[in-house]
């Protein structure tokens, strides 16, 4: 797709051990053979979870419960490595606030990607994934692939949402780096900037289409620039600019119609409350698209 992009070194996939788990470590494998990638898997004991134990349960109901862990850990390590010639996968057993926890070994293996689940299952269902998993997106340092799919081949369609922020150019930088192969489609959401004012205020209708028209226009324009810089093959991507409709509802109308397997979305953008907050646009995203999810950073190495 570009001419040169940066490998992945470092990952990390963060593991509940629940059977939907597994499809964010097989991704995370995946990723990590086809770049020669450090994978690492982490699964967090949260320390809710081992305050109850200690309250409730007496004798070695907590070490026989890091054992397991450590047991089963150690078994999706060695399937992994199986699965892919050459892979080395490490693990790490921690305990804490799991979202801290996770952030901890990201930086420590200095993750260029962490990688988790949207959903989980049994006893700890809510430590790590489904509701934490967007505490880990909206908190994570590297970006956060959140992965819904079963990983059967690399990605295929890849749809960049974009602002326009300094961010969006790092958010496709990012994409390629998890799906260099993939045909591209940049999307930017178009607003038409106080069309209902102008209507109010008796606009013609013929003038405000020329109006959306033409914003729509600069969009595309701002579209093909971008992906004039990153190098990407024009014949392997497509440039849409809808409007008419909340950013995340056309987001996820594309990635129908399209049939991507990879959503983009930044967590950052042009609006700094947003951002810490994690914008409603990708918090809709998560919650609506039936595809993986990437969620782009600024601290992201683009």
């Amino acid at each position: 797709m570009i001419a040169s992009r940066s490998r992945l070194r470092a990952l990390l996939v963060a593991t509940d051990l629940s059977a939907p788990a597994r499809h964010a470590a097989g991704r995370g494998a995946a990723l990590a053979a086809a770049d020669g990638a450090a994978l690492t898997l982490v699964h967090a004991l949260g320390a809710g979870a081992l305050d109850q134990l200690r309250r409730w349960l007496e004798g070695d109901a907590e070490a026989a419960l890091r054992a397991e862990a450590e047991r089963r850990l150690q078994a999706l390590a060695g399937a992994l490595a199986a699965a892919h010639a050459g892979l080395q996968v490490d693990t790490r057993l921690a305990s804490g606030r799991v979202v801290d926890a996770i952030g901890a070994e990201a930086a420590r293996v200095r993750a260029d990607l962490v990688v988790c689940g949207t959903r989980g299952a049994g006893f700890l269902r809510r430590q790590l994934l489904g509701s934490t998993a967007e505490h880990l997106a909206r908190r994570s340092a590297p970006p956060v692939l959140m992965v819904r799919t079963p990983p059967r081949a690399p990605y295929r369609r890849v749809i960049v949402a974009v602002d326009f922020s300094r961010f969006s150019a790092v958010s496709l930088a990012q994409a390629l780096r998890v799906a260099p192969a993939a045909d591209v489609v940049l999307l930017h959401a178009v607003t038409v900037p106080m069309e209902s004012q102008l209507r109010l205020a008796g606009v013609a209708d013929s003038a405000l289409a020329r109006y959306r028209e033409a914003v729509r226009g600069d969009a595309r324009a701002q579209l093909q620039a971008l992906a004039g810089a990153a190098g990407l093959d024009p014949a392997r991507v497509q440039l849409l600019a809808p409007d008419g409709a909340d950013a995340w509802m056309q987001i996820a109308e594309a990635e129908q119609a399209l049939d991507a397997d990879l959503v983009v979305v930044g967590r950052q953008g042009r609006d700094a409350v947003e951002a810490l907050l994690l914008g409603s646009t990708t918090r809709m995203v998560i919650a609506e698209c039936s595809a993986d999810v990437l969620i782009a950073t600024a601290e992201g190495e683009a």
